[in-house]
């Protein structure tokens, strides 16, 4: 039976990182503080917002909420972001996407200051990520991808990397990341010739495609440690990750669970990026 590697064990560990870092700042005068840019009423963004703010009081992260109407116009969006850039006491910003389909989605996130952008969400902190400068930080999800196999030991040098998906927001800055460790890294997809064999060969799978359960037992093997980045809704209803949980546990080494696994730590690494982009500017 596969360990579970679960993420509120990660989570807090982050968190007890958090703590002391933001401690830190407080006393020598800086508040580390996330504005949370929402457009709209979206449930799933309403959630998260709830979830980002809970923890922030636990960890000592201040949060200013800016709440704009679904209707709003790009330009008074794009005014909006770059008050938060000029505002010195707003160390990062974390706007919800999608926006609605008015708005040139591409053109306000590049309106972000990269320095304040702890998502990942411009094209300068996306060239940091593939070139390994300081611009901005990374998207959060892959971040905590790394986060997971870091904290449970998982030494990726030299290792057999397998990214299912390609996405700019996962797949691409996850296999950058794996890279930067010295893992040998490949990205395949849906188009993949024989995708269950390239991701047996695996010693590592980030799977983050994007379909529930599709990376069954056939894609699998003894020894692996699985990722599990996908939240799909299966057909009875029930929550699944992009991997067949019930059959990988049976074969791999290790396996993170949906819920519970990626998406716990995701919270924690947005306020690390925001305790970071504090120190970054003050320091």
């Amino acid at each position: 039976m596969a360990t579970i590697l679960k993420g509120a064990e990660v989570a807090e560990a982050l968190n007890a990182e958090i703590i002391k870092e933001s401690e830190a700042l407080k006393a020598a005068g800086i508040e580390p503080t996330l504005a949370i840019l929402r457009v709209g009423e979206r449930g799933d963004d309403i959630s998260y917002e709830k979830g980002v703010t809970k923890r922030a009081e636990k960890v000592g992260v201040a949060i200013k909420n800016v709440l704009l109407p679904a209707d709003v116009s790009q330009e008074v969006l794009i005014k909006t972001v770059e008050k938060l850039n000029a505002d010195k006491s707003v160390h990062g910003v974390l706007m919800f996407r999608p926006l609605p389909k008015h708005i040139d989605e591409d053109t306000v996130c590049n309106v972000l200051d990269p320095a304040k952008d702890i998502d990942g969400i411009t094209d300068a902190s996306t060239v940091g990520v593939f070139t390994d400068n300081s611009s901005g930080f990374a998207p959060c999800t892959p971040s905590a991808c790394m986060e997971i196999l870091e904290h449970f030991g998982v030494d990726v040098k030299g290792k057999r990397a397998v990214v299912v998906g390609r996405s700019l927001v996962v797949g691409k800055p996850a296999a950058m990341m794996l890279l930067k460790r010295n893992a040998t890294v490949t990205v395949a997809h849906s188009r993949t010739t024989d995708l269950p064999a390239v991701v047996r060969e695996a010693d590592i799978v980030i799977a983050c495609v994007g379909r529930a359960k599709m990376v069954d037992a056939s894609y699998l093997s003894p020894g692996q440690f699985v990722i599990d980045v996908g939240i799909n809704v299966a057909d009875d209803g029930s929550l699944a990750g992009d991997v067949d949980f019930e059959a990988a546990s049976a074969i791999v080494e290790a396996i993170t669970p949906v819920p519970g696994g990626v998406g716990t730590v995701t919270t924690s690494v947005n306020l690390k990026h925001v305790v970071e982009a504090a120190k970054n500017q003050c320091g």
